[in-house]
């Protein structure tokens, strides 16, 4: 199922995606090109996990990390499906990079990993924008390239009860059309089971608030602690 937020006719819709045609709360039917689209959950903490694709990191000449190597996207980074990224002044090397993004759906707090993918609500796509002009070699990532505003976007739906197995994805970044950047996630260094026992270790792992409500008519609830 893809549940999806939306503005139409004025106003915020949560709703389910069939058929080419997006359904809002009362079951009344849009068109995905006459509405504008919203975040498809509200976040909590943002937690990216750097290097984590070990052909990514031998591309930067950079060794495997020891252990899951965390970094902080804020709010203010978060963009809508068709939203419009603000290309930082005089920036000259703005990366695309195509993520799996993963959405927490009760409390996490020491959960082991085999355990942890009960706690999954449901996964969206991300774009984990950096601008490398502002990468430097005392820290990486630094907040200053990763989290710009607008420099993560989401969406545009939150995929629930159709992800068997989150390491047997195919994630695809394109350019203009064109494909630019290909990878499968089993080429993960640490699983996302692996990755929030890590998290969840030591730091609480909030649900999101979004789709609590009654979705629209005819589709299976589905929200925090379901």
């Amino acid at each position: 199922m893809k549940l999806a937020r939306f503005l139409a006719k004025g106003r915020v819709h949560q709703g389910v995606y069939r058929e080419g045609l997006l359904l809002d709360e009362a079951g009344e039917a849009h068109r995905p090109d006459d509405v504008t689209w919203l975040l498809p959950f509200t976040p909590g903490k943002i937690l990216g996990v750097a290097l984590n694709y070990p052909d990514h990191a031998e591309e930067l000449g950079l060794e495997r990390p020891e252990e899951p190597a965390l970094f902080w996207k804020p709010n203010s980074s978060l963009l809508p499906h068709q939203g419009v990224v603000l290309y930082p002044k005089g920036a000259r090397f703005v990366h695309y990079e195509v993520e799996l993004a993963v959405v927490v759906g009760r409390p996490m707090k020491r959960v082991k990993a085999k355990d942890a993918l009960d706690y999954v609500l449901g996964y969206t796509i991300a774009n984990d924008l950096v601008a490398r002009d502002y990468v430097t070699n005392t820290f990486r990532p630094p907040i200053r390239a990763k989290g710009r505003d607008t420099f993560l976007p989401l969406g545009p739906f939150l995929v629930v009860e159709e992800v068997e197995d989150p390491q047997n994805l195919w994630l695809r970044a394109y350019v203009n059309g064109e494909l630019r950047q290909e990878g499968h996630t089993s080429r993960m260094l640490y699983s996302v089971a692996e990755l929030l026992e890590f998290v969840s270790e030591f730091m609480t792992l909030e649900p999101t608030t979004s789709f609590s409500p009654a979705p629209p008519r005819g589709s299976a609830r589905c929200g925090p602690g379901t």
